[in-house]
């Protein structure tokens, strides 16, 4: 199960994942993006449902959960990938209170609502695997809005809680810790001023961008048996930035 999916990392490791050869249900809002990816999914031989949907909403995510199984059996994996980081500029007493309740909406309950609805269903498996994609917001000032920055410590914290408590269950649970990649999101943004792209990466050991495949990846691996060993870790995927 991935959320998130329509675009970017999600889409990335949707196809990824189904190249490996799970079979994969993905979720979003935008259903003619998810019946594309599907579509080319199921082109390249590969196995893919989609539910619509968002995951600020619980109903929303138990449906993805229950088709999930319904349509595959089990729910071996879950990338709880959905995240939104805000158009809004400005420092924090600048910043509406309508834009704080959407960024810890989407990033901090969506990601609680994904683990609610997954972890039952690993339970009674007595195994499973889920990575939460997180931010090097969630490790440092970014520069990001600070409701943004605020939400992705909250989902560093919430992998951290919930792989000690479920651990000893067979469940391992991790995050990533992103850098800038080359997203829909991100691009909107460079596009609109170019000079943008070098200060993004300008903390950055690689001077570049990650590709969603590169973030696709590290989610694959740590989904994976490969990482059987893993679990409560913060997997840095940012170009060098938290090296410096």
């Amino acid at each position: 199960m991935i959320t998130g999916a329509s675009s970017g990392i999600g889409a990335a490791a949707a196809q990824l994942f189904c190249d490996e050869g799970a079979a994969v249900l993905v979720m979003a809002r935008r259903e003619d993006r998810l019946r594309q990816l599907v579509a080319g999914i199921e082109a390249s031989g590969g196995r893919a449902v989609y539910c619509v949907g968002d995951v600020t909403d619980p109903e929303d995510v138990a449906c993805a959960v229950d088709t999930t199984v319904e349509l595959f059996g089990s729910l071996d994996g879950a990338f709880n990938n959905a995240g939104y980081a805000g158009s809004a500029l400005g420092k924090l007493h600048e910043l509406a209170e309508d834009d704080f309740d959407r960024i810890m909406d989407v990033n901090v309950r969506g990601t609680w609502n994904c683990l609610r609805s997954q972890l039952p269903v690993m339970l009674e498996a007595g195994r499973g695997a889920i990575v939460n994609t997180a931010s090097t917001a969630g490790m440092m000032a970014t520069g990001a809005p600070t409701p943004y920055v605020a939400a992705k410590h909250a989902v560093l914290g919430m992998t951290k809680s919930a792989a000690a408590e479920y651990g000893e269950c067979g469940i391992r649970i991790n995050s990533l810790v992103v850098g800038t990649t080359r997203t829909e999101m991100i691009t909107g943004v460079i596009d609109s001023n170019p000079a943008l792209e070098e200060v993004f990466v300008a903390r950055q050991i690689q001077k570049r961008m990650a590709a969603p495949e590169e973030v696709a990846q590290a989610a694959l691996w740590l989904l994976s048996d490969r990482a059987s060993f893993a679990t409560g870790s913060h997997v840095a995927v940012d170009g060098g930035v938290l090296a410096i």
